[in-house]
């Protein structure tokens, strides 16, 4: 054969290889119509002695408490200690690193070590991290929504999905999901997309009037006014279960930029109809799977039942349906067609 030939029939096969790789790519679901499945408070040594075992599982959805300590200026993270850790990160600089040492570490190395353990696992289903700020920000002694999105920038980098690539060339975040601007699961494999909501001590205080869905998602408004909405790293959400739009409890500037909602799996299902939410192309994350009626092991349900539960909730338009069925290795790594 002539080397021209040659020649030829390589360029023919690069060809047909990259038409593949495109076609396979094209195929790929967008994020917006697929469900997942995640642990809850996947931080606690009681659920993993290690974060990055949560992930070796399959969980989609890693879930952090988290406190402004306004003593150290550190960002705690912890189900009930304001003043301290109670948690299963470690300081990793390795993957090897990932599965010894100390435990009970700031926020910073959470985030390392989700972004070590992405990094040696790039085809990973696009990972949600769930922020629930306990007593929300405190940013009048420096910890308010920049300084966590500086912590994001530090210790995530790259691996963040942001609301700026949802946005795209559209006007608001709203816009973009209606338009359905998410991107699709291989493009985010190895990808984080933060949610944040209020806390739990937050939302039961009185005299605390900006609760941290508002706070962040003025920030955000005010990074995109300024021209610098690349720098924002996490995306506001509406927190709880509610008929109608439940975005209608904010200013009319605020509303559009909230397209990420999460609440109780069980209110979604019988009290709003969330097709609505599917149909907007919104990313919704029900929280207690197992509740749904009829009730199923919170723990340890039969793989069956965990999975009928899975596709039933994704029949009812969840992005990510969560629990706290750490070692369902067969359940957790699901990725479904959503609606």
């Amino acid at each position: 054969m002539k080397i021209s030939s040659v020649v030829v029939v390589i360029g023919a096969l690069v060809a047909a290889a990259l038409t593949g790789a495109t076609a396979a790519s094209a195929d790929s679901p967008k994020i917006s119509h697929v469900t997942t499945v995640g642990v809850h408070n996947t931080y606690d040594p009681a659920a993993y002695p290690y974060l990055a075992q949560a992930l070796d599982n399959g969980s989609s959805l890693i879930e952090l408490d988290v406190w402004p300590d306004i003593i150290t200026h550190e960002w705690k993270v912890s189900h009930s200690n304001p003043l301290g850790n109670s948690n299963n990160c470690v300081a990793a600089s390795s993957a090897a690193d990932l599965y010894s040492g100390g435990t009970n570490k700031d926020l910073e190395y959470c985030l390392d070590d989700i972004r070590i353990w992405l990094a040696a696992h790039p085809g990973h289903t696009p990972l949600t991290l769930k922020l629930e700020m306990k007593t929300g920000f405190s940013a009048n002694t420096g910890l308010g929504p920049d300084s966590i999105d500086a912590a994001f920038r530090a210790h995530l980098g790259g691996a963040v999905f942001k609301p700026a690539d949802l946005l795209g060339s559209y006007a608001t975040l709203d816009d973009a999901s209606k338009a359905d601007n998410w991107p699709s699961v291989d493009s985010l494999r190895g990808k984080v997309l933060t949610e944040i909501i209020p806390g739990t001590v937050e939302e039961g205080n009185p005299t605390d009037t900006l609760h941290t869905d508002v706070e962040y998602g003025n920030y955000l408004l005010a990074q995109k006014n300024a021209g610098k909405l690349g720098d924002v790293q996490i995306f506001p959400t509406v927190h709880g279960a509610a008929g109608g739009d439940p975005r209608d409890k904010y200013t009319a500037d605020l509303k559009p930029w909230f397209v990420v909602f999460d609440g109780d799996a069980s209110a979604w299902v019988t009290q709003t109809g969330p097709g609505w939410y599917d149909d907007n192309h919104y990313y919704l994350v029900m929280t207690d799977g197992q509740n749904v009626s009829p009730a199923i092991d919170d723990h340890n349900p039969t793989v069956d039942q965990a999975n009928q539960r899975v596709a039933d909730l994704a029949k009812q338009h969840a992005s990510v349906v969560t629990s706290d069925w750490t070692s369902l290795t067969s359940v957790l790594p699901q990725v479904l067609t959503r609606g």
